[in-house]
C-alpha cells in the first residue's frame, strides 16, 4: 500500500526502495543502500540526490564517509507544501497576465469567431445558451429578428420555441415559412411579437435560416444528422435583412 502511495506522489520504483530501505534501517551509507536494494552504487547516488532535492531525505557529510538519513514521514507534507508555493506563483502570474492582456485586448479590435459548428447532440444547449446573445443584438441594431423557418424545426425544438416567446425580452420576429399547416397551431398559442408568412413559391428552401442583428444561424432539422451553422457578420446580416425584408413586403398577410 504505501508503495502504491508513495508512487502516486511522483516516486519513482528506485527512489521507493531507497526510501523505504533508509526509513526502515535509519541512517546509511550509500554502499548499504546498494547493498539491501541490490541497486547500483552510482544509481544510489543519483537517487538519494533526488529524494534530497524533494526534502524527504537528509544528507549527513559530517562524518568521515557521506551518510543518508530518511526524515519522519510527516515531512512527506513538504512535496504538497511545494507544490502549493509553485501553483500560488503561477495563480499570481496568470493574474498578471490576464491584467495586461486585457489592456491589449483594450487597445485593439476583438477578432470574434466568424463561423461556429455545433452537431446535432449539442443544438438544444445552444440554442439556450446563445438566446441572450441574439437578443442584445437585435436590440443594439434596432432590427426585426427576420428569416425563413422550416416547419420540422418547430416539430423537434418546440419546447425551446416555447420557453423563448415566454420570456419579456423576446424580440419581434417576422419570418417566412412555405408551409401552413404547422402555423395554424403555433398561431393558437398567442405569441404577439411572432408574425409569420405564407412564402409559397420557397418550395426547395429546406433549412431555418434566422437574422439577428449581426448574426445569421441556418438550422438544418429536415434529415439527420441535424446541425447548426452560426455566422457573426454585420455585412452577411444586413443583406438577407434586406433580402427577407423585401420578400415579406410582396407577400400578402
Amino acid at each position: 500500500m504505501s508503495r502504491a502511495m508513495l508512487g502516486k506522489l511522483g516516486f519513482s520504483e528506485k527512489e521507493i526502495e531507497v526510501y523505504l530501505v533508509l526509513l526502515q534501517h535509519g541512517k546509511m551509507s550509500p554502499a548499504e543502500v546498494a547493498k539491501l536494494t541490490r541497486i547500483s552504487r552510482p544509481t544510489v547516488y543519483s537517487v538519494a540526490k533526488e529524494l534530497v532535492r524533494k526534502g524527504v531525505v537528509l544528507e549527513d557529510l559530517g562524518g568521515s564517509s557521506r551518510s543518508l538519513i530518511a526524515k519522519q514521514p510527516e515531512d512527506l507534507a513538504i512535496l504538497v507544501n511545494r507544490e502549493q508555493k509553485v501553483l500560488d506563483a503561477k495563480k499570481t502570474l496568470v493574474e498578471s497576465a490576464i491584467t495586461e492582456l486585457q489592456k491589449v485586448a483594450q487597445s485593439s479590435k476583438y477578432s470574434i469567431p466568424k463561423i461556429v459548428f455545433i452537431p446535432e447532440e449539442e443544438i438544444d444547449n445552444y440554442l439556450y445558451k446563445q438566446t441572450p446573445i441574439w437578443d442584445a443584438s437585435i436590440k443594439k441594431t434596432k432590427t426585426f429578428y427576420w428569416g425563413f423557418q422550416d416547419p420540422s424545426l418547430v416539430e423537434h425544438y418546440q419546447t425551446w420555441i416555447d420557453w423563448y416567446w415566454q420570456r419579456p425580452e423576446t424580440a419581434a420576429l417576422r419570418l417566412l415559412t412555405n408551409q401552413s399547416n404547422i402555423e395554424e397551431t403555433m398561431s393558437t398559442k398567442g405569441y404577439a411579437k411572432r408574425e409569420i408568412r405564407l412564402w409559397s413559391g420557397a418550395s426547395s428552401f429546406t433549412a431555418t435560416t434566422w437574422v439577428m442583428g449581426d448574426y445569421v444561424v441556418m438550422i438544418n432539422t429536415g434529415n439527420h444528422p441535424f446541425y447548426l451553422v452560426e455566422f457573426h457578420d454585420a455585412m452577411m446580416a444586413e443583406n438577407l435583412r434586406q433580402l427577407f425584408s423585401g420578400i415579406w413586403n410582396t407577400l400578402n398577410t
